[in-house]
């Protein structure tokens, strides 16, 4: 296949699958794909048989989990507009608001459907004031239990989502009993609580035995089906970017540049200031992976390897699944990935390709 594209292996998204399944069992608790972070439809049909349906952040993402993943659809949206809202009813079993304003507003509409409610417990793990959910005036969820009373009545559960990039499980213990402290006495009063994402629960050497308990407990004592939101715990170190080198040069660094963009294929990392990874990165050789859109901090990294650089090698940059193909643009032109998936029994197939046609339909 033609660089570049996203290589989707079934092989090492397996084990995240098998440790979400297992926590189900163990704890429980049910799980969602949240698709904010990863919603490449074309291995749903291996991941729903570990998972509970999807969660989502957008009437498209509502529909894309109900059409594509099917079992469970909870629906999510910072805000819900008038148009949106007798379609979300339609396709999704479960809706959640993010204020109380908002459930007030779509009460009539939402009549006899499971709704819920976003509680802000104003506590999160996030190193990144952007992604974090308790910053100062967040508009993410109700934030005081006064608030929330009058309207518990309305929902059979509440939503926490304060757990980002969080690998510490005695962190979340902690926060969840911070949570337990302040909101227990309305967490009692429902039927359902989902605790949202960010739980690196799938991570190499994190405690899942203590983390099932921790779950199993909370849902025990206060009488509620838990629910977690994985996102990058489902699909990490599942994917990667498989880019070409096309021109090298040497400024103070040797300087290799690929037929791929940060800033168009691989954002987050943009966003966030933070270093690809690649797959070598031994060896004798340090060299700057370079994007070839016209941004001068289109920076993949630096990285080592056991030769140097020229046209024509190929590069694989890990980890390459989580926001990376639901935030891909057009800028500069340059060409999307292609999605591929590598199967089981390792033969590959191309299940999406992007041409022209789609950078000039996505423009007016």
């Amino acid at each position: 296949m033609q660089t570049p594209y996203y290589l989707i292996d079934k092989s090492r998204l397996l084990p995240n699958m098998e440790k979400i399944a297992w926590l189900r069992e163990t704890s429980g608790a049910k799980s969602l794909l949240a698709l904010k972070c990863f919603a490449s439809w074309g291995v749903f049909d291996f991941m729903r048989e570990y998972m509970d349906g999807t969660t989502s952040s957008s009437l498209f993402e509502v529909k894309l989990g109900a059409e594509t993943f099917g079992k469970e659809t909870h629906a999510y949206s910072v805000a819900w507009a008038d148009h949106e809202i007798d379609e979300v009813m339609q396709v999704s079993d479960k809706v959640i608001f993010n204020t109380a304003a908002q459930l007030k507003r779509f009460e009539s509409q939402s009549a006899g459907h499971v709704r819920g409610l976003r509680v802000n417990p104003g506590v999160s793990t996030s190193d990144f004031d952007l992604a974090d959910p308790a910053r100062p005036f967040s508009r993410l969820g109700e934030h005081a239990p006064e608030d929330i009373e009058p309207v518990a009545d309305m929902v059979s559960g509440f939503m926490f989502h304060n757990n980002c990039e969080n690998a510490d499980f005695e962190r979340f213990d902690a926060m969840l009993g911070m949570i337990e402290q302040r909101f227990g006495h309305l967490i009692r009063r429902m039927d359902w609580i989902s605790l949202g994402g960010g739980i690196h629960f799938t991570g190499e050497g994190y405690p899942l035995e203590k983390f099932a308990e921790r779950l199993k407990r909370f849902a025990g004592q206060n009488e509620v089906q838990v629910y977690l939101e994985p996102g990058e715990a489902a699909i990490t170190e599942s994917t990667t970017l498989e880019v070409t080198v096309l021109d090298t040069l040497h400024n103070g660094k040797n300087l290799a540049i690929v037929d791929s963009s940060i800033e168009a294929h691989m954002l987050d990392l943009l966003i966030y200031r933070e270093s690809a990874k690649m797959s070598p990165d031994e060896g004798p050789e340090e060299w700057m992976i370079c994007g070839k859109s016209c941004l001068a901090g289109d920076i993949f990294g630096e990285f080592r390897f056991p030769k140097p650089l020229k046209a024509g090698d190929r590069l694989s940059v890990e980890d390459a699944a989580g926001y990376t193909m639901v935030k891909k643009n057009w800028f500069n032109g340059v060409k999307m990935p292609a999605i591929a998936i590598r199967e089981l029994d390792g033969t590959e197939r191309l299940v999406r390709d992007f041409t022209y046609d789609d950078f000039r339909a996505a423009l007016s």
